[in-house]
C-alpha cells in the first residue's frame, strides 16, 4: 500500500497544503482556511482543518493512508496553541504522525530544500530565521505589528500613510504618496484618511494592502518613496545581522521570501547591496518551494 504525507502552512489568511507519496511527488495541492489563533476564532480553525482532512482522506483513499502530516504555522511557541491545534487535528479522526511547529521553520525547508540554512520574511510582518548546519537556530523578529515587523508590508503601508501626512501639513515636500493613497482607498481628504486608519474595522492587513503603491512611487522618483524603501532595506538588514553573526553563517546562503522582498524591487536591490557589503560571502536566493513543500519535507524527513 502507498502511503503519503501532508505538509501544511498555515498563514494569516489562508492554509496552504501539499500532498505527497512516500518518494516525495508531490500529488495534490489546495488552498483552505486560514490556523493562526491569533486572528482566527477555534470554530473557523476547526472547520477548516475538517474541510483539510477530509480533502486529504480523499487524495490518499483514505484517512489512514495518510501516516504523516507536519503543520506549520505562528503561533505554536506558545504551549497552549500547540496542544489546542493538536487536539483539533485529533478531532478529524486523523490519528498517525503530526509534527506542529513554527511557520519560519517550514519556510526554511521550503526556501533550501534542507533543513539548514537562512530564511528572511517579508509580507504582512517580518521575521529572520536560521538553523546552521550544528543544528543551533536563531531568529530574530517576528513580534508582531504593534512593537515590532520593521521592514515589513505593515510598516511600509504605515509609512506611507505617515509620509502623507507630513507631506499634507508640510514637513515634508509634496509627494505622488498622497495621490496613490488616496486613489487606492477611494478617498480625498486627510480626515477620510485619519477615519481609515483608527477605524476599529481597519486591520493589519488593510495598513499591508497599501505596500505596492511603493514601487509605482519609486519608479517615478518619488523622494519619500526612495527613503521608505531605504528604511525598510535597512530594517531588513537589521533583522539578517544577527542570525547570521549568532549562527556565524556569513558564508552560507540566505533566501528572501514574502511580498515585500519578491515583489519590491527597489527594497529587494538596495537589501542585497546592504548585505553583500556587509557578508561579501553570503549568497541570496530566491526560495526553491513554498512552505507548504518545506512542511512536507519535514514530513517525509520523520518516515526517515
Amino acid at each position: 500500500m502507498l502511503r503519503y504525507v501532508a505538509g501544511l502552512d498555515g498563514g494569516g489568511t489562508k492554509t496552504a497544503v501539499s500532498i505527497a507519496d512516500e518518494t516525495g511527488r508531490i500529488v495534490h495541492t489546495f488552498r483552505s482556511g486560514a490556523l493562526n489563533f491569533n486572528g482566527q476564532d477555534e470554530e473557523s480553525i476547526g472547520n477548516s482543518l475538517q474541510s483539510i482532512f477530509a480533502e486529504i482522506a480523499r487524495v490518499c483513499g483514505s484517512i489512514d493512508h495518510c501516516v504523516q502530516v507536519c503543520v506549520g504555522t505562528a503561533g505554536v511557541s506558545n504551549p497552549t496553541v500547540r496542544l489546542r491545534l493538536e487536539a483539533m487535528v485529533r478531532a478529524t479522526g486523523y490519528q498517525h504522525g503530526l509534527w506542529i511547529t513554527g511557520d519560519q521553520e517550514t519556510a526554511l525547508w521550503g526556501a533550501h530544500g534542507r533543513p539548514y540554512g537562512i530564511i528572511l520574511i517579508a509580507g504582512t510582518g517580518s521575521i529572520c530565521y536560521g538553523k546552521n548546519d550544528s543544528g543551533l537556530t536563531h531568529r530574530a523578529g517576528g513580534c508582531g505589528y504593534l512593537i515590532d515587523d520593521e521592514g515589513s508590508g505593515y510598516s511600509i503601508g504605515r509609512d506611507l500613510i505617515s509620509a502623507l501626512v507630513r507631506a499634507q501639513d508640510g514637513r515634508l515636500p509634496e509627494t505622488l504618496i498622497t495621490r496613490l493613497v488616496y486613489e487606492q482607498l477611494g478617498v480625498s481628504s486627510l480626515q477620510q484618511i485619519i477615519g481609515f486608519v483608527y477605524d476599529k474595522g481597519t486591520n493589519k492587513k488593510d495598513i499591508a494592502a497599501l505596500a505596492p503603491i511603493l514601487s509605482d512611487a519609486c519608479l517615478q522618483g518619488d523622494t519619500a518613496a526612495l527613503h521608505i524603501a531605504s528604511k525598510s532595506a535597512q530594517s531588513l538588514l537589521e533583522l539578517a545581522e544577527p542570525v547570521v553573526e549568532q549562527l556565524m553563517m556569513q558564508q552560507a546562503s540566505l533566501a528572501m521570501a514574502g511580498s515585500v522582498l519578491l515583489e519590491n524591487t527597489y527594497v529587494q536591490r538596495a537589501f542585497v547591496d546592504m548585505l553583500k557589503q556587509r557578508y561579501p560571502k553570503l549568497n541570496c536566493i530566491t526560495p526553491q518551494n513554498d512552505a507548504s513543500t518545506g512542511a512536507v519535507l519535514m514530513a517525509l524527513d520523520q518516515l526517515q
